[in-house]
């Protein structure tokens, strides 16, 4: 009978989404918005074929944190410390002044306090699942705006540690019983669990994937990388922690492991179907009984709480560097309540801070939101969005394939002197830029800049990658403008590409790639300076060129030399040290071979003839 009831239920959920999801795309709703319908559909309040989606519910949270260990391992530790002010900054920003606003508005309202910090602190987090979501099915990830949603998602989740400690806290104070010191203790072991994961991670994650690599079994490689998920999260749930806050930190440990694009191959599937599946119990977990009971009191939470975020939101984008296309995505994905929210109303039910009518009506308003925030993006797409574009005029795609013999994509600083130089001796590229605000800019100078995403496969193709000769790489991200190369050097490897490198490492990372024509950006220019130092203290104006042209060189030969070693750290410092001590004596012989010329010269100069010797000439 278990077995039958297995199977019945795999029926089920299966059949719900093969026919909502289509369906809703179809209707050009997004697949979000088909998996929560089918929810809905199958659930207490539809068709009963489900009737306790709460079990379903914490199962498939397990694709919430499969996706954020997939984002984890799109961002190497130096890519997530270059995004710490956006997460602590804006994150603390977004989290802090929505549970403000929401607390003030709470009390006016004759709320207790800690029923309204509790409500607040709630409703003030986001859905990850949804927002993430969103952003990879509209392939957003890399803009201004999946970059903000993706840093404040990241602070939400470091800030279930405090919120969780919080409500033993709240309890003491309404007179429950609980260990006032507990909460503390409990945010202790969460620290320290944090701290083992990222030990262990650089530690002991890479020998042990290769030693399981050798064994050349697909399917075990496949159970190690769950493995790896499950476990991270299995130790942050432990200590109450997010458990997909362990496997984002497990992902970004990983980032930069010779397995990371494997580990996204046998990760993917999983993901994705369980994803959906968090999405199905979502829409089943929505309590329409608390909904028919009170529907203004809900409507009235769930239009305030989302009016108050994205008050905060929009306040947050007209400051934050977000093209204006991309506010309303932006405000949209952060208004909503998120999974978390059902957590903390749990929580502070069973804490004793709030009653058990009140903790089902908040979660029924935070379900509600998430419910509702893929209509209203689907309203923005056709309403909101278009008019922002038309006020800063349309933006140029690619919609025919091109046919110049060069591309350049990003056009900044550094790509704009190649285009330049390339229009002045009448040459033509195609030129691809994704910053909105750049391509605006340019177009007022008479530039045709095309807007897209270098890194999509199917632009590339269209921007005539099949039949041109040279791609100029001027992207200034590092990743993506390795991404780039990555994926054309596969797809196109008849494309020879010439790169800028905006340090040493993306220097390498792209020498690695096959990429050979790379130029370091400040190289030139910084060499350009020191010769005119050289000049003003007194060096003739060749020798100082001689000069630079010989430290160029000299630092180009070094950065070969240096290639096979540039990811052992130890290795590349003693090299460096090295080739600097060899320029310093190179640079020390010719001082010498300079001063031995100079007294030649004094030594052979003719004397002086005497006035006499002249008038007898």
């Amino acid at each position: 009978m278990e077995n039958t009831s297995w199977l019945t239920g795999t029926l089920i959920y299966l059949a719900a989404a093969v026919v909502a999801v289509p369906l809703a795309k179809l209707l050009g709703l997004g697949s979000i918005i088909g998996y929560l319908a089918a929810g809905i559909l199958i659930g207490p309040w539809g068709l009963q074929l489900v009737t306790d989606p709460k079990d379903m519910l914490h199962f498939a949270e397990f694709g919430v944190v499969l996706m954020l260990f997939l984002v984890g391992l799109e961002l190497e530790p130096r890519r997530l410390w270059a995004l710490r002010r956006p997460i602590f900054g804006w994150g603390t920003l977004q989290l802090a002044g929505s549970a403000a606003l929401m607390t003030g508005a709470g009390m006016l309202a004759g709320l207790d306090l800690r029923l309204a910090l509790v409500a607040a602190f709630g409703l003030a987090m986001s859905s990850t699942a949804i927002g993430l979501g969103v952003l990879a099915e509209r392939n957003l990830m890399a803009t201004t705006s999946g970059q903000s949603i993706l840093s404040v998602a990241l602070l939400q989740d470091v800030a279930a540690i405090p919120i969780l400690a919080l409500l033993p806290l709240l309890a003491l104070a309404a007179g429950a019983h609980a260990n006032g010191g507990g909460g503390w203790f409990d945010a202790a072991k969460a620290i320290g669990v944090i701290a083992a994961i990222v030990l262990g991670g650089r530690l002991l994650l890479r020998p042990a994937l290769r030693w399981i690599a050798r064994s050349e079994t697909p399917e075990i490689f496949t159970a190690a990388s769950l493995l790896l998920v499950v476990a991270t999260a299995a130790l942050m749930q432990a200590v109450g922690l997010s458990m997909a806050l362990g496997a984002f930190l497990a992902g970004v440990l990983l980032a930069e492991s010779e397995y990371r694009r494997e580990l996204e191959t046998d990760i993917e599937p999983f993901k994705g179907l369980l994803l959906g599946l968090f999405f199905i119990a979502v829409g089943m977990s929505i309590d329409f009984a608390v909904v028919l009971q009170r529907p203004g009191l809900i409507a009235l939470l769930v239009a305030g709480f989302l009016l108050l975020k994205a008050l905060v939101l929009w306040l947050m984008a007209c400051v934050m560097p977000l093209p204006k296309p991309e506010r309303p995505v932006f405000i949209l994905l952060l208004a909503q309540g998120g999974e978390f929210g059902f957590v903390v109303f749990q929580s502070a039910a069973q804490a004793g801070v709030v009653a058990l009518p009140v903790s089902s009506l908040l979660v029924a308003v935070v379900a509600i939101s998430m419910l509702l925030t893929p209509l209203l993006l689907v309203a923005a797409d056709r309403w909101w969005i278009p008019r922002l574009a038309a006020a800063r005029r349309a933006l140029p795609e690619i919609s025919e394939p091109q046919s110049a013999p060069v591309i350049i994509a990003g056009f900044g600083r550094y790509g704009q002197i190649v285009g330049r130089l390339l229009y002045a001796n009448g040459i033509t590229p195609t030129v691809l830029d994704h910053d909105a605000e750049q391509i605006e800019a340019m177009r007022r100078f008479g530039w045709r800049v095309f807007y897209g995403d270098a890194t999509r496969l199917d632009l590339m193709r269209t921007a005539g990658a099949d039949t041109a000769r040279l791609l100029v790489l001027a992207i200034d991200d590092v990743e993506q403008s390795t991404d780039v190369a990555a994926m054309v050097r596969q797809h196109f490897p008849q494309l020879t590409i010439v790169a800028r490198a905006r340090n040493v490492r993306h220097f390498y990372a792209l020498r690695e790639l096959g990429v050979r024509l790379i130029e370091r950006e400040t190289l030139d220019s910084a060499l350009m300076s020191g010769r005119s130092v050289l000049e003003a203290l007194g060096w003739e104006p060749h020798h100082a060129r001689t000069l630079a042209l010989r430290f160029r060189r000299h630092t180009v030969r070094q950065l070969d030399a240096m290639a096979p070693h540039w990811k052992d750290e130890a290795r590349l410092i003693t090299a460096a040290k090295q080739w600097r001590q060899q320029l310093e004596e190179l640079f020390a012989q010719e001082r010498d071979a300079a001063r031995q010329r100079e007294l030649r010269a004094s030594w052979e100069a003719p004397a002086e003839p005497a006035d006499g010797d002249d008038e007898a000439r």
